[in-house]
């Protein structure tokens, strides 16, 4: 199975910079053992996010992303509190 590329948007990089160091641990662990070998593996969300995937990163925070198949890249969107906007 070829490995997915992850990238992270603008607004991705900002959440990151948020983010404790213990869960910016936790990210990159999620990158490298779960979005680069299976990103179907998160949950897929409906609504006016239909089309993302998310992955839980604390019991307040997740991860959200969408998944390029056909050039095998996940684009992280965001990595932040599920109810913060």
């Amino acid at each position: 199975m070829q490995k997915y590329d992850v990238k992270l948007t603008h607004q991705a990089i900002k959440d990151v910079n948020q983010l404790t160091s213990k869960l910016r641990l936790k990210l990159e662990k999620i990158i490298t053992e779960i979005l680069e070998r299976d990103p179907y593996e998160g949950k897929r969300l409906i609504g006016e996010l239909a089309g993302s995937y998310s992955l839980r990163l604390s019991y307040k925070d997740r991860v959200v992303y969408s998944i390029d198949k056909s050039r095998h890249i996940v684009y992280i969107e965001r990595a932040k509190t599920h109810d913060d906007d």
